[in-house]
């Protein structure tokens, strides 16, 4: 793409790859969770499902950030060096993270203690957590190689990635399901391990042109050292654990409330199909940030092309929210039995809005990346999960509502409390360079 231009054609089409990167990721979790609906006990094995993968994301939280800040600070070879000697040593805390968490007293404590579950959920959801212990560490490799390629105008490649890792988790899944007997949980946990460590090396070797075109010699920007990217970073890690620690908050919230197996069954496939219509907006924060830095003129097309996508998707996803097109979605490709697809259908109604926060929200968050003002970041984040536990906590003490539909409430009213937050920092920051 010709950065001197941010005609919305030009930006789209450097968009596309990246939201069909994470598009193809936000169909992996319901084409999991369709084969476990399929399989004995669904509604154990789904609610099990559920935890692993909420847990497991929850862990690998502080690599999340590395793509962003591969695309923004890898500008030479030296600043690819220390960038990665940073990345690594993120991926080997997480896996040490990983493994902490699955001890079983630890574990036990974390699932039951915390989190509610009953005993049967609680064993099956270990299984699919021991096998899912090196997740976060390959999660982290793919995701600073990923960085590299969309900062050389490569996200095609990104895409092919996600291709790789889709195909390698479905063959994984088919030949698990069809010769073995493991209770759907770990089968779908052993799918997703194998599918995230195939992109992992493909997004390595696909990078590597990329690092052989990298300069030799140091750019004119200042350069990189372990304390300088921590300083950028740390804000940014923080913001990714806050924001995945969001998921076991609603996790909790959905063992806490009414209906409460009803609502761990379901949530996988409510919040993996918001997920599928928000994955577009998840991956613009690494189209503004590729733009913006380029030239900060292009931050104002990239703002209104952003919101126009934005608002399109909520269009469409409110299309199927209020259609029979939610029955199919639910009942025949989800597999969920009639009485859980109509206790599912009310959640992503109440959540239509939350793609177009979501395109706002990464149009955001590149603005203050590109500044290197990522603490505004992390404290919108925490505005964020402050009013998810209050409304949570008023939607289940106080109102006694489905543990599924305070979760869903609770998203949406945070996710506003972060778009106002941000913006309001934004209104501040224009007041004070005209005066």
């Amino acid at each position: 793409m010709n950065t001197s231009t941010t005609r919305p054609r030009s930006i789209v089409v450097f968009w596309l790859p990246l939201a069909a990167t994470w598009l193809m990721m936000g169909l992996e979790l319901p084409y999991i969770g369709a084969i476990v609906a399929r399989m004995p006990e669904p509604e154990v094995n789904l609610a099990a499902f559920g935890v692993a993968t909420a847990l497991a994301w929850l862990v690998e939280s502080p690599i999340m950030m590395l793509l962003s800040a591969a695309t923004a600070l890898v500008h030479d070879r030296g600043s690819y060096l220390a960038l990665r000697r940073f990345a690594f040593l993120l991926n080997v805390l997480v896996t040490a993270g990983m493994l902490l968490l699955i001890v079983p007293p630890v574990f036990h404590f974390v699932a039951v203690g915390l989190i509610g579950l009953p005993h049967d959920i609680a064993k099956e959801a270990h299984a699919a957590s021991t096998v899912l212990v090196l997740w976060p560490g390959s999660i982290g490799y793919r995701r600073f190689y990923q960085g590299i390629l969309v900062r050389a105008q490569q996200p095609k490649r990104v895409a092919y990635g996600t291709v790789i890792r889709l195909v390698s988790m479905s063959v994984t899944a088919a030949l698990l399901a069809l010769t073995t007997r493991l209770p759907g949980a770990l089968l779908g946990a052993l799918a997703l391990a194998v599918g995230v460590l195939c992109e992992a090396v493909a997004s390595r070797i696909m990078a590597g042109p990329a690092l052989e075109a990298l300069p030799r010699q140091q750019s004119a920007a200042p350069a990189l050292t372990l304390r300088g990217i921590a300083r950028f970073y740390y804000p940014l890690a923080l913001t990714s654990m806050l924001t995945m620690a969001l998921m076991p908050l609603v996790t909790f919230g959905l063992g806490h409330g009414a209906a409460p197996i009803e609502s761990l069954a379901v949530w996988p496939i409510v919040s993996a199909m918001v997920f599928i219509f928000r994955s577009g907006g998840v991956a613009y924060q690494e189209v503004g940030i590729a733009l913006i830095s380029a030239d900060p003129q292009h931050e104002r097309e990239v703002r209104r092309t952003g919101l126009l996508l934005g608002i399109l998707t909520s269009v469409v996803l409110t299309l199927v929210a209020f259609t029979g097109l939610q029955r199919v979605w639910f009942e025949e490709i989800s597999g969920l039995e009639p009485q859980l697809a109509a206790f599912a259908v009310w959640p992503v109604r109440l959540l239509v809005a939350l793609p177009a926060l979501e395109f706002l929200l990464s149009i955001q968050r590149a603005r203050w990346i590109v500044a290197q003002r990522t603490r505004l970041i992390t404290i919108a984040t925490v505005i964020e999960g402050v009013t998810l536990a209050v409304v949570l906590a008023l939607a289940i003490a106080v109102l006694n509502v489905a543990g599924v539909i305070a979760g869903a409430a609770g998203m949406l009213v945070a996710r506003v409390a972060a778009n106002v937050y941000l913006d309001a920092c934004e209104r501040r920051t224009r007041v004070s360079s005209v005066d």
